[in-house]
């Protein structure tokens, strides 16, 4: 089994990916409840029973709503940063200490052949982080909860062959919506979600020649679309001076109320120059 993907649920009410290779299947965050991770995983195949750890980005209620009850129901390992897991106690009840696993901000660890490394991210918790994964030459990155995208980001995701990559929001819909002023401000801010706008420039500085497929991802329900948003970051793009070829860099969609199909992550192959 080669190293592949499916995005359970994304969006402001609730996130959860399965990563998965012939050693490993990881999730990262669970933040539905427990029945619902259940019945996502089952219409993806797979039980909770097959979890072998759950990646953690950050303690918000939707990427940690059902993640305590989760790990007691199948005895699933919870990796988290320190700073995470103090602000994570509180909201998950008692996890068994075998269960509790400190995996630093920068940290890589192997899971048989897969090699997962946490990088740091700006938002607004204790110490968010995103994820690499890797299998031989491919690459995965996962990357939501943006406030904006440092060099050191970029860095992290370059060269991944398929990103699932924040575009949370369309600026003017959110402008003219009915949050708060304090709330807009916070998202709008740089510890606060990428705008479609933002993603399509940050996009245009991390993706590279190996780059097939970006998910895009954590849209509001109330402030974004996804036709919108697919228009607003390719349009970004061009205007930064993207030649857009869809055999090329393809964005795709992800769903706050299904999973995506399973997506298998390959690494690009080189088109010949007419030279060689």
């Amino acid at each position: 089994m080669s190293l592949r993907f499916t995005v359970l649920s994304s969006g402001s009410t609730g996130n959860a990916t399965v990563i998965q290779n012939k050693d490993a299947t990881l999730m990262i965050d669970a933040g539905l409840s427990c029945k619902r991770v259940n019945q996502l995983l089952e219409e993806q195949g797979l039980s909770g029973s097959q979890i072998d750890g759950i990646l953690v980005t950050h303690e918000h209620s939707d990427h940690i709503k059902g993640l305590g009850a989760f790990s007691r129901k199948h005895q699933v390992p919870i990796y988290a940063n320190e700073k995470t897991w103090e602000a994570l106690e509180k909201h998950i009840g008692d996890i068994a200490e075998e269960h509790r696993i400190v995996m630093q901000t920068g940290e890589a660890r192997d899971f048989g052949d897969l090699r997962v490394e946490s990088f740091g991210i700006s938002h607004d918790a204790a110490e968010p982080v995103a994820y690499n994964f890797y299998e031989g030459e491919t690459k995965l990155s996962v990357a939501t909860d943006l406030g904006y995208v440092s060099d050191k980001v970029q860095e992290q995701l370059q060269d991944a062959n398929v990103m699932v990559f924040e575009s949370n929001h369309d600026v003017e819909m959110l402008r003219m919506g009915r949050y708060p002023w304090n709330i807009k401000r916070r998202i709008l801010g740089d510890l606060g979600h990428l705008s479609n706008e933002d993603a399509g420039n940050a996009l245009c500085d991390i993706a590279t020649g190996n780059t097939r497929r970006v998910y895009l991802a954590h849209l509001s329900r109330e402030h974004n679309q996804m036709d919108l948003a697919k228009m607003s970051v390719q349009g970004a793009m061009e205007d930064r001076g993207y030649f857009f070829k869809e055999t090329e860099l393809q964005l795709r969609d992800t769903y706050y109320d299904r999973p995506t199909p399973w997506d298998t992550v390959v690494e690009k192959t080189r088109i010949p120059a007419l030279s060689e």
